[in-house]
């Protein structure tokens, strides 16, 4: 099996982002809690317009991010990995578990509370950050554990990016909603029309953005429909899919994933920030992620395979895949996201952030430990 050039770039960079990412959250929790903190916050809380700069962040650069996913699962859906159906439902299957355990968990913990929005947290997981990390173990790595990961993320974001549209709108507008619905199948019939040039669509999609911003659901969700609607074609080098999806790659990994990281890290580590920590909600978070989210991807994928409704690639096994399910306890970017939008409390939200941080950590380096010792004699080729 073979990698293709597109997988390939897309994994390197975002093997690199995932390291930049580590960086530049240490970095930016240096400076929230230094001399500079207080003019440090303020710069992400300066208001441009109606939002601060890090909400412009995080509804803004981040739905290009979602636009860069959105084309990789299209391509991987129509001439990848994913094209085949019983392989497509590993990844959904083993998505599906790691989105209903951890939530579970949590709900387990938190039902009937005032932190029961908080489900949402521990449910996703982070590409860049588990990509990093499956990048340590070099070419150990089998080529259908990076597509298995990667495409288990990719899922796992997308029905994040539901969850938030679906449960975590609080007020909808729906003359918005129907308007950015209504150009998003103007941009599918262009798509049907063979327009083949990039510029409508791009200027489809951010007025999209725009009216899917002031409707109330996440305007996120704007970058996956639009990386539907722009033509896949053949899917060679020069579709118009392609040419985008390879225009994006640095740009997202390089300069939007460390800009995201900084805005959303700046967390000043004090009395207020760690007392929740002992919390019912970072308990749950922290249960969901390390426990919930290995369970739930392995179990599922487990039992999907053994009721013949999918199938395990010939150079994988059960412990890669249980490694990997650790990778998948890495929440950061989505679980971030979701957390901003199920508290409005300081304390929860900097509590929340913590707990994220450190969870992520552990099943960063469990995952990491677990795959060095059971792939260390698989001698593995990316081919």
């Amino acid at each position: 099996m073979t990698l293709s050039k597109l997988f390939s770039d897309f994994f390197d960079s975002e093997k690199a982002g995932g390291l930049i990412l580590i960086a530049c959250t240490l970095f930016s929790l240096t400076l929230a809690n230094s001399g500079i903190s207080e003019s440090y916050l303020h710069l992400w809380h300066y208001q441009i317009g109606t939002h601060s700069v890090e909400h412009w962040v995080n509804d803004g650069l981040m739905t290009i991010f979602f636009l860069l996913i959105g084309l990789e699962l299209e391509r991987e859906v129509y001439i990848g990995e994913l094209s085949n159906l019983r392989n497509a439902l590993l990844p959904i299957s083993a998505a599906i578990g790691g989105m209903l355990i951890p939530a579970g968990i949590y709900l387990m913990l938190n039902y009937g509370t005032a932190t029961q929005s908080g489900a949402g947290i521990p449910m996703a997981t982070d590409i860049a950050f588990a990509l990093g990390i499956l990048s340590l173990l070099g070419n150990k790595v089998p080529v259908s554990l990076k597509i298995f990961l990667t495409a288990l993320a990719v899922i796992d974001d997308l029905g994040a990016i539901l969850i938030i549209a679906i449960f975590y709108t609080k007020t909808m507008v729906l003359t918005n909603l129907f308007i950015a619905l209504g150009i998003f199948v103007l941009l599918l019939f262009l798509n049907r029309m063979k327009v083949r040039n990039l510029i409508p669509y791009l200027i489809g999609g951010v007025v999209m953005w725009y009216f899917m911003l002031n409707s109330g659901v996440h305007a996120t969700i704007t970058g996956v429909l639009l990386a539907f609607a722009i033509p896949f074609g053949n899917g060679d080098e020069k579709s118009t899919s392609y040419i985008l999806q390879h225009f994006l790659h640095k740009p997202v990994a390089f300069l939007i994933l460390p800009i995201f990281a900084l805005a959303n890290t700046a967390i000043v580590l004090n009395s207020e920030s760690l007392s929740g920590l002992g919390s019912n909600y970072a308990l749950g978070i922290a249960l969901g992620l390390l426990l919930g989210k290995p369970i739930g991807i392995w179990l599922f994928s487990f039992v999907s395979v053994r009721l013949k409704i999918s199938q395990l690639p010939e150079d994988l096994n059960w412990k890669s895949i249980f490694g990997v399910s650790f990778l998948g306890g890495i929440g950061f970017t989505m679980s971030i996201f979701i957390t901003l939008l199920a508290f409005s409390d300081a304390e929860h939200i900097n509590s929340s952030k913590i707990v994220i941080l450190i969870s992520s950590l552990i099943a960063g380096v469990i995952g990491l430990l677990f795959l060095k010792s059971t792939l260390k004699n698989s001698g593995a080729s990316n081919g």
